[in-house]
């Protein structure tokens, strides 16, 4: 077992490790994501949009014309007890049958729940399933959610940005709301280790999530089941969850991660402004299934 040194304060240079493209919910392309982070001069990024890896191929192919390292991954909606947890799964094989099917009925509840809350929306706003769609840039591919109907609202002139529509209308306290159905915290261990991949848990202190956050005894119990590390360098993560989860990760040896939660246009977050360590981001490579992409 490779020796980890778990960092104590926030790298100022390294990966970006939590980064949306058009496959999900961000404004950018894998291509404009690799762009804006060679203009950065960031060491590297990953690709983690929610429940898809669809856009993998594209992001390698543009990460090796520019000559950036990448590490691919997915941000994974889920539950435990009742709270709703974000994780990254980093350097999975996607080939992996239960990964995928985990993906697929995920990304199926989506689309019934967001064509449900686009009905209860249009009883009140200019909305329809049609202007939604429209705001869809990859068809298909695209893994559908609340931004896209927030985006809808502001093309119909109802806010003036995402970030307004999702303090609204959009909002997880408004009457129009409806819980995306999720696997639990442990299914998705058990389905990113079977697969070969890397397990940590996005902005796990972000109060403005959830009025409940994941205790320390529910996060040691995914460490039991093989839960990897901790995404602690995130704007969502006040310096007094900072350092709970920092004491948890040394108790138990976890990595530390950044990352922006960056989503182009879609979000105020900058590129760049959490980071990772490259020793941690070589550990991740360590562990993962699949090749670093230079």
């Amino acid at each position: 077992m490779t020796h980890y040194e778990t960092p104590a304060e926030p790298p100022q240079a390294g990966w970006d490790l939590h980064c949306h493209t058009v496959f999900s919910d961000g404004t950018e392309t894998p291509e404009g994501l690799v762009a804006e982070a060679r203009r950065l001069g960031l060491h590297g990024v990953a690709i983690t949009d929610h429940d898809t890896a669809a856009g993998w191929e594209l992001a390698e192919r543009a990460a090796r014309e520019a000559g950036l390292p990448m590490l691919r991954g997915t941000e994974i909606t889920a539950e435990d007890e009742n709270v709703s947890v974000h994780m990254l799964g980093l350097q999975y094989d996607p080939r992996n049958v239960h990964i995928s099917q985990l993906f697929a009925s995920t990304r199926e509840a989506r689309l019934v729940r967001t064509r449900r809350m686009v009905e209860r929306l249009a009883e009140d706003f200019p909305i329809s399933w049609e202007s939604v769609q429209a705001q869809v840039k990859e068809g298909g591919r695209t893994t559908i959610g609340r931004p896209h109907i927030a985006d809808a609202l502001v093309a119909a002139g109802v806010y003036a940005t995402r970030s307004e529509a999702f303090a609204g209308a959009v909002s997880a306290n408004s009457k129009y709301y409806i819980p995306t159905p999720s696997p639990t915290t442990h299914e998705v261990v058990r389905a990113v280790g079977e697969a070969g991949g890397v397990t940590i848990i996005a902005h796990p202190g972000d109060l403005s999530r959830n009025p409940r956050l994941l205790s320390d005894e529910q996060i040691e119990r995914l460490v039991d089941e093989g839960l990897d590390g901790l995404e602690v360098w995130h704007r969502g993560n006040p310096p007094e969850q900072r350092e709970r989860l920092l004491a948890i990760a040394r108790r138990r040896h976890l990595l530390v991660t950044g990352g922006s939660d960056w989503h182009g246009a879609g979000k105020p977050n900058r590129l760049g402004e959490n980071l990772t360590d490259d020793a941690t981001v070589r550990e991740i490579v360590r562990r993962g299934a699949i090749p670093l992409i230079r």
